[in-house]
């Protein structure tokens, strides 16, 4: 299919093919490479490159000849509503697209592309992002939650009101966390409304709130209006301010099951966070329900992953020594796995992402930990005697499993905590 992309490229290239059809096929093969962004970059010689972001990881798959570049950028403009005689600017905008789903014919596959236009030395870059709003809700299990993490967060959104949180760095799956929980708790029975920016997903049943600052609908404006509507449960897209949190905090001690996003580096310090927000210890202990801090790596394929001794691979062994944190885990006995390559994973070895987490729940011995102190070291204790479980040790049982593999591992927990 890639092979086709730069033929199709560079038939618009010799003025026999359209580049409105160009910008088409272009989004149409991102779309089959399971891409999550389309990155076009200028180079010195005036060449477009065209980068998808496949698990993650960016790859170039075409070249855009200099002498189409300006009309495709053009036609990018024209479709997403953004000035075309701004050329040293930033413009931010969306065109919409739909995509024949391969596997379904009958089906027709809606993309919302986020466009965003930033001016470089050689020229304007153009980066899009694809939401595809009627993706398939993955179920907890898929995206890695594994038993006992599982059981807590089940524990979080099965009880009546209180606050779920995720946190993790941007393109964590943080709000594909969020979605899943939405799409098992979905009932008639109940009324969800979530308020987001922007909308990744369409889930039916769901009511869905765009926030926009230019109509001052913001996260705590909407929020407020979201309360007046008899709401059971709420998703708030990511809590910001300390205006947000407190909505967010009362709304979930008033009787709502509240879900939410939050900038901190793992679960534990999502605590202090709050803190810094103007969020009392006692509303922490008696609202939170559970905070899940994750990270994303890239999945082993199935197909061709090799398993190994670890005494028998000097390479992952000289690795894991450079990490104490892991090698204090693994005995050299140990099989696990390592990235071959085939036709199914594009000979990369990888073949989808897979979550890594860590799920603090407040149980009864954290909400009496809070009431006493908010010292990181005596709620981390508190919470490892409850069976807490760091996001490294979840990563090397996934490592164990063969779902990883100890690149990936080693990339994904370098992140400091």
């Amino acid at each position: 299919m890639i092979e086709a992309l730069q033929k199709k490229i560079d038939l618009v290239a010799s003025g026999k093919g359209n580049i409105s059809d160009l910008l088409d096929e272009l989004v149409l093969q991102a779309f089959y490479q399971n891409s999550s962004d389309l990155h076009m970059e200028p180079t010195e010689s005036k060449d477009m490159k065209i980068r998808f972001r496949v698990d993650g990881i960016l790859e170039e798959v075409a070249t855009v000849k200099s002498t189409v570049v300006d009309e495709l950028i053009f036609v990018i403009k024209v479709r997403s509503k953004l000035r075309t005689d701004v050329h040293f600017s930033p413009q931010d905008g969306r065109v919409f697209f739909q995509i024949e789903d391969l596997n379904n014919e009958d089906k027709v596959v809606k993309i919302d592309a986020r466009i965003s236009i930033l001016p470089l030395s050689y020229g304007e870059k153009v980066v899009m992002r694809l939401l595809y709003k009627e993706n398939r809700a993955l179920t907890l299990v898929e995206l890695g939650f594994l038993k006992d993490d599982l059981s807590r967060v089940v524990r979080g959104y099965t009880a009546p009101y209180g606050l779920i949180l995720a946190t993790g760095p941007t393109g964590s799956g943080k709000t594909t966390t969020l979605y899943s929980i939405l799409s098992v708790i979905n009932t008639p029975e109940i009324n969800i409304t979530t308020i987001e920016d922007p909308i990744e997903y369409s889930i039916a049943g769901v009511n869905h709130i765009q926030v926009n600052t230019k109509a001052n609908l913001t996260f705590a404006s909407g929020l407020r209006s979201i309360l007046r509507q008899d709401p059971d449960v709420i998703m708030v897209g990511e809590v910001r301010d300390a205006e947000t949190a407190k909505i967010t905090i009362n709304s979930a001690l008033t009787g709502h099951l509240v879900l939410s996003t939050i900038h901190a580096n793992n679960a534990i310090s999502t605590i202090p966070r709050l803190l810094n927000l103007e969020i009392d210890p006692f509303l922490i202990a008696t609202t939170v329900n559970v905070i899940i801090s994750q990270r994303l790596g890239r999945r082993l394929c199935t197909n061709c992953k090799r398993g190994f001794q670890l005494k028998e691979s000097p390479v992952e062994r000289e690795m894991i020594k450079l990490r104490p944190d892991i090698a204090k885990h693994l005995k050299d006995s140990d099989v696990l796995y390592k990235a071959q390559g085939c036709e199914k994973c594009r000979n990369t070895g990888y073949k989808g992402r897979v979550g890594l987490y860590e799920v603090l729940e407040i149980t009864a011995r954290l909400r009496d930990t809070l009431s006493r102190t908010t010292n990181i070291e005596d709620i981390l204790k508190a919470a490892r005697e409850d069976g807490f479980k760091l996001l490294i040790e979840d990563g090397i049982e996934k490592l164990k499993m063969g779902v990883i593999d100890i690149f990936e591992l080693i990339k994904v927990t370098s992140i400091r905590e």
